[in-house]
């Protein structure tokens, strides 16, 4: 029989307050990590692989050689969300029809971000502006995202990506130029945003063509992302007589026992679809100048599986 000393009692006692004190610390930063990790990516659930095996590492690391727990996890969540880019676009994997983000809910219900946080929010993790980044090489959109979206400082981007700080201002100057060339500047009123959201819902749903056209621009975008696992457009609709009939067409076939859910979508209001209970996709509009420039409606089911309880 083994008899337990009291220094065996203490050293376990230490080791579980250790244990304790590092899952703390992680999940103090777990939103910053996430957040880096979807900015990458664009999918909510290779995210949130990346920030599991962040948590792996960080639950191995020698702490003598941690000197600063968030910039060890944001260098660890960086670089592994890098090599999952890198390895996505080596596959070279052909999307059906256009692509879009996985939706991630910045908001539901009464949790609403105060003014600024929405600001932030809306301008770094858009629909439009993940679609350009998509576009940027894994070094370029890691760069593009620390720096604009998380305000660090070349010199911690230069340790955190391992390269000298004037490769990564120019890695930065391309960046910002091609995201520049590229985004499509929209308004990000949140107030108007709701409410030409719920005017848009209310006559897509009635099929009411003139009341689209009232809303829509005339170079409108419809952009519809099924992954060719679900009924969509296998090209972007163009101009507001396409976009318009297209979505009377829709309204005309109706969705089984439809039901409907306000939330926030990347940054701004959206609607969750909802047949039956569960989900059967998600759209959001961009506005300028009080008319519906781009309408994004999520349709893959892949992509809307976290959104399974928000209906419920």
């Amino acid at each position: 029989m083994t008899t337990e000393t009291a220094t065996d009692t203490e050293t376990d006692n230490d080791n579980d307050t250790d244990n304790d004190n590092d899952t703390d610390v992680f999940e103090e930063h777990r939103p910053v990590l996430l957040g880096v990790a979807y900015r990458m990516l664009g999918r909510v659930t290779d995210a949130e692989d990346v920030v599991q095996e962040a948590w792996l590492r960080w639950s191995r690391a020698d702490r003598g050689e941690v000197r600063e727990p968030r910039g060890y996890l944001v260098r660890v969540t960086t670089r592994l969300a890098i090599d999952r880019l890198r390895q996505v676009k080596a596959r070279g994997e052909t999307y059906v029809g256009p692509w879009l983000p996985e939706p991630y809910v910045t908001a539901f219900g009464d949790t609403v971000p105060d003014a600024a946080e929405r600001a932030v929010l809306a301008d770094s993790v858009s629909l439009a502006l993940l679609v350009v980044l998509e576009s940027l090489s894994p070094l370029e959109r890691a760069v593009f995202v620390l720096r604009e979206a998380f305000a660090y400082p070349y010199a911690e981007i230069a340790a955190v990506l391992d390269r000298g700080e004037a490769a990564v201002r120019q890695l930065a100057g391309r960046a910002r130029r091609h995201v520049d060339e590229r985004r499509p500047r929209y308004q990000v009123d949140p107030a108007e945003r709701r409410e030409l959201t719920e005017r848009f819902l209310a006559a897509a749903a009635e099929g009411d063509l003139a009341g689209l056209m009232s809303l829509l621009a005339p170079d409108v975008r419809l952009v519809g992302d099924s992954g060719g696992k679900s009924k969509a457009p296998l090209r972007v609709l163009e101009t507001a007589d396409h976009v318009g009939r297209f979505l009377v067409g829709v309204a005309r076939k109706g969705v089984p026992d439809l039901s409907y859910r306000f939330l926030e979508v990347n940054g701004g209001p959206a609607v969750l679809l909802l047949s039956a209970g569960r989900p059967d996709s998600v759209f959001q509009i961009d506005v300028l100048d009080g008319r519906v420039q781009a309408v994004y409606v999520i349709r893959n089911p892949d992509k809307l599986r976290a959104l399974d309880t928000v209906g419920r």
